[in-house]
């Protein structure tokens, strides 16, 4: 499973790193696409990327992609072309697309969300987003689109998207394993 987790400076570190970190324990490929080779997130946390999103080959795939939020680091991802004409390829497969905090706001702005669509989001664009089947939920799956509240959310989101590429017993274990229930 391909996953790439794409950051701009201004991204929500925590969010990030808990994505790429459960998805990676569940076995995921996750490739880290930065606006740059060294990302400073919004609270000065420093992320070198795997790549920068100009490296993405047009014909690389991907089984999902999932945006960290951060309302900086949405609007500078939001205003990269090269991000734009991936999620676009993405989402003419109708691949997974994740989005925590801010980032259905990306969603939002590229046009990819429905009137019918079943998100959440942070509570501070959650005015914008309420033109959509909007939720309070911790997590919202609707279709091929997972959203999510915020870094207090981040462990949750990261399960339910391994449950859909993977299966639960595989959420299950990730979640046993870094000790998340008991």
């Amino acid at each position: 499973m391909r996953v790439l987790v794409p950051i701009a400076n201004g991204t929500e570190e925590m969010e990030a790193v808990i994505i790429v970190d459960m998805l990676r324990r569940a076995g995921c490929d996750v490739v880290v696409a930065g606006d740059g080779d060294l990302i400073t997130c919004s609270r000065r946390v420093r992320i070198v990327p795997d790549v920068t999103l100009d490296d993405i080959a047009d014909d690389e795939l991907f089984e999902a992609i999932v945006i960290p939020g951060g309302s900086r680091g949405v609007t500078n991802l939001t205003e990269n072309r090269s991000f734009e004409e991936i999620l676009l390829r993405h989402r003419k497969k109708n691949g997974l697309v994740g989005a925590i905090c801010a980032a259905p706001m990306l969603l939002h702005e590229l046009g990819f969300l429905r009137a019918k669509d079943v998100i959440t989001s942070h509570p501070s664009v959650a005015d914008v987003l309420s033109r959509y089947s909007y939720t309070i939920d911790r997590v919202a799956v609707s279709g091929s689109i997972v959203t999510s509240r915020g870094a207090g959310t981040a462990f949750e989101f990261s399960l339910e998207l391994i449950k859909i590429l993977f299966d639960d017993t595989t959420a299950s274990k990730v979640a046993t394993d870094i000790v998340l229930y008991e």
